[in-house]
């Protein structure tokens, strides 16, 4: 992160002069780059690291839609705005900072709130990459939910707009206030207003609310003679050789010790009972990934962890280096970073083969809105709530006041961006139809519905 002047007026004064560098109607402009990369070779580059039988499931979630799979190229996109003059207004970045990855989510005293949930991409960068691309994912949704194109280009301005002014109210805050700010109930309840979406909204927040690792146990395991074991459902939910489960069982004491003191107390009293390897996510499928049942007090007191594989963030190759040399450390150390209340169970090793791993609660309770179908109104206000929660998560990493100064209290960077959502959404359908073809044409192998 870059030092942030010593008071108030100088980082202003810095942000105003990041608009020299990137002035906010810049933001609007968008040309594919010269020689820009065919979307699917991008696609295959980023997989190739992964699990080789599972990419036929990523390939054919991707192509279900231009929103699945502007999901899924997390990678193009950087580098479509690494193309691009930037502010040089660092953050931490979520780094795929789209609609779906916002959710209903309890904190560990089970406070329902509204938070970003997916970090895997997350690295320091320019505050407006992860904008662009919560306004791209806000016109793409737009788009299939048969709206308009100037609705469209209205839900992606709101989503800036709530940025703008949530950065703004926080540049006044003090830094505790800022530290502890949250997206809570209130602010979510307002969806509820919307025509057709009164039951969605409310049944989401009791979802996070009981949305237990007791709830998971009957949907997640079975009874045998041996006790409980994970359920089998290939291929998404496969048994693990004893080659693997010996090598869990073994690197689960090396992240209990990236845990705090009492934490590692508390999953102490836990112990390792099944292990299977795990398909998660839309861009995700292929990453290795595993779910562990561990037990407490009896075997009617459940914890499931997620162990995952973490690999370069897509932005790391357009950006200076940034703190962590560890995949996985980069992963939990960005999620405290952004998220208003973490799992308490987030943690980090080094696995077989030199692989980093992180851990994280599988059932961590939250609940995702359901977009598909939303009406202008009530995808508007989801928009608005994602890039409240945004600008709250950059304000604990960046210079605040800077960034705020930069958009000013006009709505020059919420329309700039608007119009660049559109633009790269025309782009987004077009990528889209690439995968569709190499996909009819044997180019790359894709499983549907699955």
């Amino acid at each position: 992160m870059s030092v942030i002047p010593a008071t108030p007026a100088e980082r202003a004064a810095r942000g105003r002069a990041a608009r020299k560098r990137a002035s906010r109607s810049s933001h609007g402009a968008w040309i594919p780059a010269a020689g820009r990369p065919d979307p699917v070779a991008v696609l295959e580059r980023k997989g190739a690291d992964h699990v080789p039988e599972l990419l036929p499931i990523r390939y054919g979630r991707m192509a279900v839609s231009p929103l699945a799979f502007l999901r899924g190229a997390a990678a193009l996109m950087a580098a479509d705005l690494a193309a691009q003059q930037h502010t040089g207004l660092t953050v931490q970045l979520c780094g795929d900072a789209h609609l779906l990855n916002f959710g209903v989510f309890a904190s560990a005293d089970g406070t329902p709130m509204f938070d970003l949930t997916d970090f895997d991409e997350t690295y320091p960068g320019p505050f407006e990459w992860d904008v662009k691309r919560l306004a791209v994912s806000a016109a793409v949704a737009a788009r299939e939910n048969g709206h308009t194109d100037p609705q469209a280009h209205r839900t992606a301005q709101e989503a800036a707009t709530a940025y703008r002014t949530a950065m703004r109210r926080l540049a006044t805050r003090g830094e505790l206030d800022v530290w502890y700010d949250r997206v809570g109930t209130a602010d979510i309840r307002p969806l509820t207003r919307s025509a057709g979406r009164r039951r969605r909204i409310p049944a989401s927040l009791a979802h996070a609310r009981r949305r237990t690792s007791l709830q998971a146990l009957d949907k997640l395991t079975e009874s045998g003679e041996g006790g409980r074991r994970l359920v089998h459902d290939p291929p998404l939910l496969d048994p693990v050789g004893k080659p693997d489960m010996a090598a869990l069982r073994k690197i689960f004491n090396d992240y209990r010790s990236t845990l705090s003191e009492e934490r590692r107390l508390l999953l102490d009293r836990y112990h390792f009972v099944d292990a299977a390897r795990k398909v998660v996510g839309v861009g995700g499928v292929g990453i290795r990934c595993f779910i562990v049942l561990l037990t407490g007090r009896d075997t009617d007191d459940p914890l499931f962890l997620q162990i995952k594989e973490a690999g370069r963030s897509v932005l790391e190759e357009h950006l200076p280096d940034g703190a962590y040399v560890h995949p996985a450390h980069r992963v939990v150390a960005g999620q405290r970073l952004l998220q208003a209340s973490a799992d308490i169970f987030l943690g980090w090793m080094t696995g077989p083969q030199g692989r980093a791993y992180y851990w994280r609660q599988v059932r961590d309770p939250k609940g995702s809105v359901d977009i598909a179908g939303m009406s202008h109104r009530a995808l508007v206000r989801y928009a608005r709530l994602c890039g409240t929660a945004l600008a709250r998560a950059h304000a604990r990493s960046g210079d605040r006041i800077a960034v705020a100064a930069y958009l000013g209290s006009g709505d020059s960077f919420d329309h700039a961006v608007a119009d660049f959502a559109l633009r790269y959404a025309d782009r987004t359908a077009l990528d889209h139809k690439a995968l569709e073809a190499a996909i009819a044409a044997g180019v790359v192998t894709a499983a549907h519905g699955v």
